[in-house]
């Protein structure tokens, strides 16, 4: 089993290179099921749902090659499978992907319930609305889901909550559907605008994505022989942003769309650190302990529930009390049992969190509880007082590439062990 070691109480201070982002990666690579052709996917971020979504993606008939570790040429052409292996499929949430990408192609598919962090019921009723919209059936029995049709036909889909998930699943059945989609209060977050223009890259017609009014117009055929570059991640850039604010530290932060960071720059500009925003970078710098303040997660453009646990680590070390109010998931707080064990106080009442700010962490044994917790906790371990093992790596390599390396490069002293 592996575990992180980190000694902590460290500034941390130097550049940073963010990688292609997860969110949207994990959805593009599905994505090239539609295309009956070959195409080149670049800015790949080396994590551990990319590579399983890769080998899942050569079960059902595709060809893949890895040119570089970010880089992979995917040649669909002989994919007429529409049945996913059920247990990786289990593994991970995104794999639900799979479903709307083979739907659109195949008119069938079946994969396995989706499986990811446990962060609470994730219900997919808002995918299922979607397809059924389109004309599908959708069956779930024995650990797995189904959905076929005849034929797909655009249709009007409102999306009782802004789903990302749900949002991408019906791009995707519907861009070889038959006549015109809209899907109105779509969500709008940076990956889905990525998605779509992965999509249109391929010769597909999907407009409006990043408002709340998506139009897909249905075309006979995705014929790819193009290659398109992953947007950089804006939760692995949020996340240094925070890591810098709790280490006060002062860090640049390189390969980043500066306009997906607002929120976040707005929060911790409140807080007392420095942002100094300049095109594809910026520098987050930090020289006292940070003010309280209080934060609720939303839909794009609002702050971000992928960042709330990283920001609760800023709360616990804040002057004064700071709240969390968490809108997305119910069982977000899972990490602030961990963050008490290191000597932080925090008081959890349904889906609200109290920080009340401790002048330092300290140093103790932890488990990272879901991915975004794993980078809560190194985090944690490096601003605090003493040793910090961690466990439970698979979480964090599930989203966050060589994560260890690029803070041991701004000066954290972190390894990755066995024991």
């Amino acid at each position: 089993m592996e575990k992180l070691v980190i000694t902590g109480k460290t500034p941390l201070k130097g550049e940073v290179e963010i990688s292609g982002a997860k969110n949207a990666a994990v959805a593009i690579i599905p994505a090239t099921l539609l295309i009956n052709g070959i195409c080149t996917i670049e800015n790949l971020p080396n994590i551990s749902d990319v590579k399983l979504y890769c080998e899942i993606l050569q079960e059902l008939g595709a060809i893949v090659t890895w040119k570089t570790p970010h880089e992979v040429v995917i040649d669909t052409r002989n994919v007429n499978s529409h049945q996913a292996p059920i247990e990786t499929t289990g593994k991970f949430r995104a794999s639900y992907y799979l479903l709307g990408a083979l739907l659109g192609r195949l008119k069938k598919a079946t994969i396995g319930l989706p499986g990811g962090c446990n962060l609470g019921p994730r219900p997919m009723d808002q995918h299922i609305k979607g397809f059924e919209a389109l004309g599908a059936t959708v069956e779930t029995s024995q650990g797995k889901i189904s959905a076929s049709a005849k034929k797909l036909k655009g249709a009007s889909v409102y999306m009782d909550v802004a789903s990302v998930g749900a949002t991408i699943n019906t791009i995707l059945a519907a861009v070889l559907a038959e006549g015109t989609t809209i899907i109105d209060n779509a969500a709008k977050e940076p990956h889905i605008v990525d998605v779509a223009n992965f999509l249109n890259t391929m010769g597909a017609d999907i407009r409006g994505a990043g408002t709340d009014l998506i139009k897909i117009n249905g075309v006979k055929e995705l014929v790819g022989n193009a290659t398109y570059s992953v947007v950089p991640d804006q939760i692995e850039a949020g996340t240094f942003m925070l890591a810098a604010v709790a280490s006060k530290g002062d860090i640049i932060i390189k390969n980043c769309i500066t306009k997906h960071l607002e929120p976040i720059i707005a929060k911790v500009t409140e807080m007392g650190a420095n942002v100094d925003a300049n095109g594809d970078h910026l520098r987050v710098w930090c020289k006292k302990r940070p003010s309280k303040a209080s934060i609720k997660t939303l839909p794009y453009p609002g702050f971000p529930t992928d960042l709330q646990s990283q920001m609760g680590v800023v709360f616990s070390i804040a002057d004064g009390t700071s709240i969390i109010n968490e809108t997305i998931w119910e069982s977000r707080f899972q990490y602030a049992v961990e963050l008490n064990k290191m000597g932080a106080h925090i008081i959890t009442q349904g889906k609200t969190a109290f920080f009340e700010g401790v002048s330092e962490l300290k140093g103790a044994p932890v488990q990272a509880t879901d991915l975004r917790a794993g980078a809560a906790l190194i985090i944690a371990g490096i601003i605090a007082n003493g040793t910090t093992e961690i466990y439970n790596l698979n979480h964090i390599d599930r989203g966050y590439e060589n994560i260890e390396e690029k803070f041991r490069k701004l000066g954290a002293k972190i390894k990755r062990v066995e024991e």
